[in-house]
């Protein structure tokens, strides 16, 4: 049984049908139980088709995928109005669309996935966040080539989901000194827990205040921490640390009904 988490200012809108899914309610098995949608992972790819599948019935898509770019880690956003062979997926980290049925979505293992939409003019976006994305612009690119559909700004809600919490997140001294040159409020987003030898990044809080600054309506945080929550994400840097080789990736997606 698929079990994604919702975000309430998506949810209570009956045209929108959206979920942060986790690793529940799919047929993987080993290191990518049991629902990896991520095909560029060494998963069996009969096993990645029938768990994007469930995630796109569970939404109540017209077809049986979710289209999800090429991941680049960039600031790219690209407008979707039709299913995109797998062979031929344009290099984004962000997608958006009015056109019913159709889900879009993004894969993370420890990124941030952060889900809009504007219920009234029928336009939905899906963003991955990781730092490199949410620093470049992303999340800018995902609200403007909405507006540019149609979407109105003050209109548009967005929700943060599951990613890698602060706690959890080190990072190097070189990380903190360029974004901390960009702009010096970023300092706000690292701290040296106790015992810890080079600075955390709050991933999670630096796309919260990225989007503040956006002038959307509604900006829900649901955010789980992938890395140390292991019965329900999959993480890049648990499977690291695991030396596991690979991973998983979790899917979130959403649609205009």
């Amino acid at each position: 049984m698929l079990t994604p988490i919702e975000a309430p200012s998506l949810s209570r809108f009956a045209n929108i049908r959206h979920g942060f899914f986790t690793t529940e309610g799919g047929v993987s098995s080993g290191i990518y139980a049991t629902l990896n949608c991520g095909r560029g992972s060494d998963d069996n790819i009969q096993a990645v088709d029938e768990n994007r599948r469930r995630v796109a019935r569970h939404l109540g898509a017209s077809a049986d995928d979710v289209v999800t770019p090429y991941q680049i880690h960039s600031p790219d956003v690209v407008v979707v109005d039709a299913l995109v062979d797998r062979t031929a997926l344009p290099k984004a980290d962000g997608a958006v669309t009015a056109t019913p049925g159709l889900a879009i979505g993004i894969l993370t293992a420890d990124c941030t996935p952060v889900l809009f939409a504007d219920p009234e003019a029928g336009i939905v976006g899906a963003a991955h966040a990781g730092w490199r994305g949410a620093v470049g612009g992303v999340l800018d690119q995902t609200v403007a080539k909405m507006v540019a559909l149609g979407a109105v700004r003050s209109r548009i809600k967005a929700a943060i989901g599951p990613c890698i919490h602060q706690d959890a997140y080190e990072v190097g001294y070189d990380f903190e000194n360029n974004l901390v040159t960009e702009d010096p409020a970023n300092a706000d987003f690292f701290r040296i827990p106790n015992g810890a030898a080079k600075p955390h990044f709050d991933l999670p809080g630096y796309v919260a205040t990225r989007l503040l600054g956006l002038e959307i309506s509604t900006i829900d945080s649901i955010s789980q921490c992938t890395r140390t929550n292991e019965s329900k994400f999959f993480s890049y840097r648990r499977s690291q640390a695991n030396k596991a080789g690979d991973y998983g990736r979790q899917i979130s997606a959403i649609l205009v009904a």
